[in-house]
């Protein structure tokens, strides 16, 4: 609880204070570099939430930056149509004609409301590599989309 609280004073939201404690406690455990008792536990764990904050703040703010320069006004956003059902349709049609792992990853993201670390973990991959496949599949959908509209 006293890492969540620190992670929360770091990055002051609730879903990713939750996921970089989360991971925090998966790197402790699976780290190659055991604790070797020179400071608290605590502190070391308060540490490895440190580095991995920064870290989740500069992937953001690098794909908040590429997230602008791939999505014109003009061009559909594709979570936010899911909600309409014909458009819902017209996706999952474009969906089952998309390649691996381009359709897992974003039905895992949209539909199965999973993180980017999650479905790194599920493919053995990194969160940086599910998040360029992510938004990959983005604008591959969004292409066909408009070549069938």
């Amino acid at each position: 609880m006293q890492v969540y609280s620190y992670v929360m004073t770091l990055v002051k939201n609730q879903s990713i204070a939750e996921e970089i404690t989360q991971n925090t406690f998966y790197k402790a455990m699976t780290a190659k570099k055991k604790f070797e008792g020179r400071s608290s536990e605590l502190s070391w764990l308060c540490g490895i939430a440190k580095h991995l904050a920064i870290d989740e703040h500069r992937k953001n703010a690098k794909f908040s930056k590429l997230d602008e320069s791939m999505v014109s006004s003009s061009s559909v956003d594709i979570e936010a149509e899911t909600e309409d059902k014909d458009t819902a349709l017209r996706i999952h049609l474009v969906l089952h004609e998309l390649q691996e792992p381009y359709k897992e990853v974003f039905q895992l993201r949209v539909f199965g409301e999973l993180s980017f670390s999650q479905i790194g973990l599920i493919f053995g991959k990194t969160e940086n590599w599910a998040r360029v496949t992510y938004h990959r599949a983005r604008i591959k959908i969004q292409e066909r989309m408009e070549k069938n509209e």
